[in-house]
């Protein structure tokens, strides 16, 4: 007597009507290339929209979050102006009425606030051409009077010579510290080191010169020449219409919340703002302008989202007008495959599959071309390529659902139909 073979499990039975299922789908799709390809175009499109925009945005998010912790540790900054107005005209024009922030602030900053590490002055003073004896640069190199502190608050490590000292500040002194790239360009050959430059006609002594720190959004960083801020104010101009950027560092995480809170203290104090009144000046540290910059790219990524959930909802549309129509040309076919013997649980998962595949299709191509599209922005950008695994996670895990919603209707007309009547279908 023959022995039987066991009976597959339920487990195995599913996974080979799956795989039957997805090959018949397979060979649907692939025997109406055109209606396919017209089908998958809207989902292609929205998935295309969302990755083009997120590949876009992540790149440059991680750039300027990058740049952004450039700072020094434990570093935030006060400024005349706020990094981002969200108020309209309205606001820029309360701005404006604010007092600048002046040496003599940064003065009694350095001497009242006990908590801060240090406090640093900066100011931009001009742009213009830098000339040494053989060289000439761009005219868009600029010039920044800056305070010793400045070079510890923004991470400026000198390469080759010092940085400058209290005594430059004190006695104005006409030296200099070059960004890595006016060095490159003035002294191609040789160290700059106790070399004289001019800028706008005035010498200048090189004291030393800065390591490299690269591009920002495809501008150099290192572009620019540093003089000592008292040097600056009296060549270029005085502080009545010149507002300073001051940068304060704690000696630690842990202090941070109270070196800001004295800080605030100290300026409200020394300008005489009234106290219920806000304050006249913005703190901001690497956290909260990456916050801000956060809450700015949330909107466009939450208006690309719509946009694109529109054209991916069009697209489930025409599938499932396309699925219906494929089922009324397939009657007879879905006939014969029940008359053979096929469950009904069989024809619904086989045009489930075909609408799943379609929408997978076209999103995998959507993310393919956003990604590419993207980058190329990025590239142009000079800014680093980045894959968003994430958001083509969730827009592949999105057509899918498009695909089951919308092709489960047709489906279930599909898979009750009646046998006998599906196979006099002509």
């Amino acid at each position: 007597m023959t022995p039987s073979r066991p009976r597959p499990g339920a487990f195995t039975v599913l996974r080979v009507e799956f795989v039957e299922s997805f090959v018949m789908a397979m060979a649907a799709l692939a025997a109406h290339k055109l209606r396919s390809a017209l089908t998958l175009v809207g989902v292609t499109v929205g998935v295309f929209s969302i990755i083009l925009v997120m590949t876009a945005m992540r790149g440059l998010q991680q750039n300027i979050e990058g740049e952004l912790s450039g700072l020094g540790a434990n570093t935030f900054t006060i400024e005349r102006w706020p990094a981002v107005n969200f108020e309209g005209p309205s606001g820029w024009e309360k701005f404006r009425r604010r007092k600048n922030l002046s040496l003599a602030h940064w003065q009694a900053l350095r001497d009242q606030a006990t908590r801060a590490r240090s406090v640093a002055a900066e100011a931009f003073m001009a742009t213009g051409e830098v000339t040494s004896r053989t060289e000439t640069t761009n005219p868009d190199t600029a010039c920044i009077g800056a305070t010793p502190e400045a070079f510890l608050a923004r991470n400026w490590i000198v390469e080759a010579g010092r940085a400058l000292l209290p005594g430059d500040l004190d006695s104005a002194r006409n030296v200099c510290v070059l960004g890595n790239t006016v060095m490159k360009k003035l002294f191609p050959q040789g160290s700059a080191l106790g070399e004289r430059v001019k800028f706008m006609g005035v010498s200048y002594q090189v004291i030393g010169y800065l390591e490299p720190k690269g591009g920002f959004g495809g501008q150099p960083q290192d572009n620019f020449i540093l003089i000592p801020i008292t040097t600056g104010l009296n060549r270029f101009g005085g502080q009545q219409w010149r507002s300073l950027a001051f940068f304060v560092q704690a000696h630690s995480q842990a202090e941070m919340e109270d070196t800001v809170e004295q800080v605030r203290g100290v300026l409200r104090k020394v300008r005489k703002v009234p106290p219920g009144e806000p304050d006249d000046f913005e703190i901001s540290s690497n956290d909260s302008l990456i916050a801000q910059f956060r809450d700015l790219t949330l909107v466009i990524r939450a208006g690309v989202a719509v946009v694109s959930s529109i054209s991916l909802l069009a697209a489930g549309v025409g599938i499932m007008n396309i699925m219906l129509v494929s089922v009324t040309e397939r009657t007879r076919e879905i006939g014969i495959r029940r008359a053979v013997g096929a469950k009904r649980r069989n024809i619904l998962t086989q045009f489930i599959m075909e609408a799943v595949v379609i929408c997978e299709v076209g999103g995998l191509i959507g993310v393919l071309l956003g990604v590419a599209g993207g980058n190329l922005g990025a590239y142009m950008m000079k800014l680093p390529p980045i894959f968003p695994m994430d958001w083509a996670l969730i827009a592949l895990g999105i057509c899918s659902l498009v695909g089951i919603l919308f092709g489960t209707y047709p489906a279930i007309k599909a898979a009750n139909l009646d046998p006998v009547e599906s196979l006099r279908y002509e």
